[in-house]
């Protein structure tokens, strides 16, 4: 009888080890699938925390993962977004056209929200944010940006009214609309992070939407 118990002992020990032996295996198995799945760097940064490593990775890629076109773009993109909102908070007072109106509160409405994201981005990558009133200063840095307003086109406008106004706005927000969209097609061709393409995707669509209308309100097909 002793000797009965003794091997029933001795075969459950081995089976609860192989069990382990198997358990281990398969971890090891994913790990490895997972490691391959991302490039292998994802898995060597995320094996000290067990618990999802696959799901730690990803989010630190996504957090992570930029590129000095993405700094370019949103360190261009904020100056000239705020040109814009400049040139809308003139049209209240300003312009005799509802059409113009509408679009320009259209504009600021878009483009507020935007300089703040494109400013928190770059706080998280610790970069610089361009310094309010910088504008000037930045188009050059960026040779141009494309279809940023000249001080003197900006007090041009300052000092226009009613039609003159009107026509003003339309045909200088046209042109800079045109040079946000290109900066928006470089992002998308040239960028990594994710969120500033997915932004610049929306940049290009709303701002040739917005083209279209302008030329339209001016006469042009």
């Amino acid at each position: 009888m002793i000797r009965k118990r003794s091997l029933m002992h001795r075969t459950a020990v081995v089976a609860a080890a192989g069990t382990t032996a198997l358990v281990l295996a398969a971890c090891g198995g994913s790990g490895d699938d997972g490691s391959a799945g991302h490039g292998g760097h994802a898995a060597t940064a995320s094996s000290s925390a067990p618990s999802s490593p696959s799901a730690s990775a990803s989010a630190s890629a996504a957090q992570g993962q930029h590129n000095a076109a993405d700094v370019a773009f949103a360190k261009g993109m904020i100056p000239h977004h705020r040109q814009a909102v400049e040139m809308a908070d003139l049209a209240p007072g300003r312009a005799r056209s509802a059409e113009v109106k509408k679009l320009a509160a259209d504009i600021k409405k878009a483009q507020d929200p935007e300089i703040r994201t494109l400013s928190g981005w770059l706080t998280s990558w610790g970069e610089d944010v361009p310094a309010e009133g910088a504008m000037d200063h930045s188009a050059h840095g960026m040779g141009g940006m494309g279809g940023m307003m000249t001080a003197e086109e900006m007090t041009g406008l300052e000092n226009a009214s009613g039609t003159a106004f009107d026509t003003a706005f339309t045909e200088l927000m046209i042109k800079h609309h045109e040079g946000a969209v290109e900066m928006a097609r470089t992002e998308q061709a040239d960028g990594a992070h994710g969120p500033a393409k997915k932004m610049a995707g929306e940049i290009i669509d709303s701002q040739s939407a917005e083209i279209e209308q302008m030329n339209a309100l001016l006469g042009k097909g």
